[in-house]
């Protein structure tokens, strides 16, 4: 039998960097990987996801957590200690007064997005986006029927949107507009007086403006550095523990939110997921414990050591990044200059160089052959080798 599938399904495109995963996947379980067998080991530069794991006060909370029996349900908006915490964290280091209660906290960022979308946008609406961004970002948007309309965001507009494109796409259908500062895959943000145009011109047509803001808290720019929450109580922000907080596999984010959204968000999160993690809240809190700030901050330096290190070993290797990242831990590499689509480049690099990159495809098709992402994600001793490989197969001929 075979089985009728939801036509929502054709709307979320594969993931296609999975496919150059499993191709790595496969050779590093040959013997050309194999240090025993004079081999090179695969260094994945691919990987979204920081080295460093939930600090020691973290790891100890959670601990503490399970051993007292504290796993039930908590509200679907999440602990009222936690939400507390994230404001005076938002006091503390963006100078913004954000009320705990329009603070949400969810199963992660992607539980944030899907109960935001999910009250938000029906099908017949755009809600427009930079090319490139993250690729789960649209399927958000197309998983409840909107259409993401992805505009082509190039080096001169720091691969963000800008209030003029966003003028000239706008339409009758249009419902808001979703960004992503820092951005994955370019570690870019958006100037603070472009954000303020953007948001302003949204909010004139009626309009959503969300700001996926997961990478906020790896900021290296203080220019760069600020939270779109600063031009207004209607701007939504999505954010995790998992990348400055190191809470990958935790599944842990919140969003905040406007006050009119606070009631429609919270009966989806009862119905949807009932709560975020019990255990993954509690352990949490100690997030804001000054020891784990003092190693967060620590780490945020780390990054920008690498960062440092990554845009000029990059253009070294002849693979330019256009605009410097300013957060995240990502490098967007223009790779034109070898004459081949982003996609056989890093497959090539696989088996030669037994190094991984992501092409650009996933982030959306403008320029996507062009561009590829590096992951700094990983220990500069690590960058250093791949480096060097990469340069004894791209320039040495070996």
């Amino acid at each position: 039998m075979k089985r009728r599938l939801a036509s929502r399904l054709d709307l979320i495109e594969p993931f296609y960097v999975m496919e150059m995963a499993k191709a790595a996947q496969h050779i590093a379980h040959t013997p050309a990987c194999d240090p025993a067998l004079g081999g090179e080991p695969m260094i994945y530069l691919n990987i979204g996801e920081p080295d460093f794991t939930a600090s020691a006060p973290v790891v100890a909370a959670a601990q503490a957590c399970l051993q007292s029996g504290r796993t039930q349900y908590t509200q679907a908006t999440g602990l009222p200690a936690l939400r507390q915490a994230l404001s005076r964290w938002y006091r503390s280091r963006w100078q913004l007064d954000i009320d705990p209660q329009r603070i949400v906290v969810t199963a992660g960022a992607s539980a944030a997005l899907q109960l935001v979308t999910s009250a938000l946008f029906e099908a017949g609406d755009d809600v427009l986006m930079p090319d490139p961004s993250y690729p789960c970002n649209r399927h958000f948007v197309s998983a409840v029927g909107a259409r993401a309309r992805m505009l082509p965001a190039g080096p001169e507009h720091r691969f963000q949107l800008d209030a003029g494109s966003v003028r000239a796409a706008w339409t009758p259908a249009t419902r808001g507009v979703v960004l992503a500062s820092p951005s994955n895959p370019t570690g870019t943000s958006i100037d603070p007086a472009e954000m303020r145009a953007i948001v302003e011109f949204v909010r004139a047509r009626g309009g959503t403006t969300i700001v996926d803001e997961i990478y906020l808290g790896l900021s290296y720019d203080e220019r760069y550095g600020r939270s779109a929450l600063e031009h207004g109580d209607d701007i939504i922000s999505i954010n995790s523990f998992s990348k400055y907080f190191a809470m990958t596999g935790w599944r842990l984010g919140w969003v905040v939110l406007p006050p009119d959204l606070i009631a429609p968000v919270e009966k989806l999160a009862q119905n949807l997921y009932i709560c975020p993690s019990a255990l993954a809240q509690e352990a949490a809190l100690a997030c804001f414990e000054p020891a784990s700030l003092a190693e967060y901050e620590r780490r945020r330096g780390e990054f920008k050591r690498r960062r440092d290190a990554v845009v000029p070993g990059l253009e070294r290797l002849g693979l330019p990044v256009p605009v410097a990242p300013d957060g995240a831990f990502y490098a967007w590499a223009d790779c034109s200059a070898f004459g081949r689509g982003s996609w056989d480049f890093c497959v090539d690099l696989i088996d030669r160089a037994h190094v991984v990159l992501t092409p650009g495809r996933d982030f959306g098709p403008h320029a996507a052959d062009r561009y590829l992402r590096l992951s700094f994600a990983s220990d500069l001793p690590a960058i250093e080798r791949a480096f060097a490989r990469l340069q004894r197969v791209l320039h040495d001929g070996r």
